[in-house]
């Protein structure tokens, strides 16, 4: 990343080039620098482009920009806001490609946050759902599109715990493709966490293998980056603890994973490593303590900006108090 930056800096051709570089800048910094840093290069490639009159990359750079928020910014009304403008660029500039692509995260920012009417969108845009886009990625043969929908759908699986449509999803998607995206460690933690969900529900064998696979794969990662993974494999072995029955070392991961996610500035992660946490005390039959760690990921996803993930906390909340003795043992 800073390779790149000076490269430019102080080079006549300066604005094109930094537009022109905008995904390898970000894709190295997505690895092996504070992944919240991206906003910043994305936002002055976007004004470079600008400059440069280079319209296709102005165009990527807000692209980029959205995947940074999305994932890493806690400030999801302000990015739904930002992402109207950006569609309505894109449909005046007719970049087709980055639209369809936009609207996938748009509809995963939609469904977090809870705002189904889009905001009143001009129909003329063209708003499309995630499985027309799906079916879009599919006639076109289009496998970056298809990555992009894919990992939006498993996003929004993952934070409302649908785990078997993510499981499906994800295996369909591996059938479709072998190839390598710079977002792929997302696929991994989103999978891994379903996989071993859905091991301990069903005690099937092929869900622990991917599990167990998952947090290899994330261990490996993190070699590139403490600050960008280490959350994410804490969480992991929280949740294979968990299925392996290391009660203790499990409480003890979960824990470490919402520190390290706080620490990181990763507050949609810190919320749901303190879901996770809540469920599997409520589990483990420390009801209060774990209706403690809920109330707390049901404040940070408002503060994320995840009003419907909240509200559905809260109704699991309400469930637990409600069918639960809330003895506290």
């Amino acid at each position: 990343g800073r390779l790149c930056e000076n490269c430019m800096i102080g080079n006549p051709q300066e604005h094109s080039l930094r537009a022109r570089l905008t995904q390898l800048h970000c894709t190295v910094k997505y690895f092996v620098e504070p992944f919240q840093t991206s906003a910043a290069t994305a936002q002055n490639a976007y004004n470079s482009a600008r400059i440069a009159g280079d319209v296709d990359n102005a165009m990527l750079s807000l692209v980029v920009y959205t995947i940074v928020h999305i994932f890493s910014i806690p400030d999801l009304a302000g990015l739904h806001k930002k992402m109207i403008g950006f569609l309505y660029q894109m449909a005046k500039h007719e970049r087709i490609g980055v639209l369809i692509n936009t609207m996938a995260y748009f509809n995963t920012v939609t469904a977090l946050i809870g705002n189904v009417d889009s905001c009143g969108i001009d129909p003329s845009i063209g708003m499309k759902t995630h499985n027309e886009i799906f079916q879009i990625a599919e006639y076109t043969q289009n496998s970056l599109l298809l990555h992009h929908v894919t990992i939006n759908q498993m996003y929004v699986d993952c934070y409302f715990r649908d785990y078997l449509s993510l499981a499906t999803l994800a295996e369909k998607y591996r059938m479709k493709t072998q190839k390598k995206r710079v977002m792929d460690f997302y696929f991994v933690f989103f999978q891994g966490i379903a996989a071993m969900c859905l091991a301990r529900d069903t005690n099937q064998n092929k869900w622990r293998s991917l599990g167990e696979k998952c947090v290899t794969t994330m261990n490996q990662l993190l070699e590139y980056s403490t600050w960008n993974f280490e959350n994410m494999l804490i969480l992991l072995q929280a949740e294979l603890n968990y299925l392996n029955g290391r009660i203790a070392m499990a409480e003890s991961s979960y824990k470490a994973a919402i520190v390290s996610a706080h620490d990181h500035r990763f507050n949609n992660e810190e919320a749901l490593g303190l879901e996770l946490y809540g469920i599997f005390l409520v589990e483990n039959n420390k009801v209060v303590q774990g209706l403690q760690q809920l109330e707390k990921a049901r404040e940070e996803y408002k503060v994320w900006g995840a009003i419907k993930k909240a509200d559905a906390v809260l109704e699991f909340i309400d469930l637990v108090k409600k069918t639960m003795q809330p003895c506290g043992l």
